[in-house]
């Protein structure tokens, strides 16, 4: 297992405490918004501007460190697993995010009907509906 400095050297990105820091909370798993990254960031760094998160979050994901999701309404997230072509699945209403495996084929999961000649990698797809505590407290609150 690659260790954080060895991650960044590897794709090209100077270490510094901050970027160890950010890779350090991705590394824990989740969908995380900026302020949570940032609040997490804070408690192992004496301090860390919140810009100075949101850059180290945009040169990980440039490097393919860190991921990028942005479900419609919804604050940025970012998680730590990339390169796998994976998919969301979000609760309407908590705004609970879980991932979705691609289940069905390679990459990229589906194919679109046109292509219009681009040569295709990926498929970002969002599944939207009702997480289980949701759904149960939906049903306690028409009974």
């Amino acid at each position: 297992m690659s260790t954080g400095e060895e991650l960044l050297r590897t794709h090209g990105l100077r270490v510094t405490r901050p970027r160890l820091a950010v890779l350090g909370v991705l590394s824990g798993g989740g969908h995380l918004e900026v302020d949570e990254i940032a609040r997490q960031v804070r408690a192992r760094l004496d301090s860390v501007s919140t810009q100075a998160v949101y850059d180290v979050l945009g040169a990980l994901s440039r490097a393919g460190l860190a991921r990028r999701i942005e479900p419609a309404g919804s604050p940025a997230r970012y998680e730590a697993r990339t390169g796998d072509n994976h998919h969301h699945i979000v609760c309407r209403g908590c705004g609970t995010i879980a991932d979705v495996d691609c289940t069905v084929g390679e990459r990229p999961c589906l194919t679109p009907a046109e292509s219009h000649g681009f040569t295709l990698d990926e498929a970002e797809v969002t599944f939207w509906g009702l997480c289980p505590a949701c759904q149960s407290r939906r049903t306690t609150d028409t009974a």
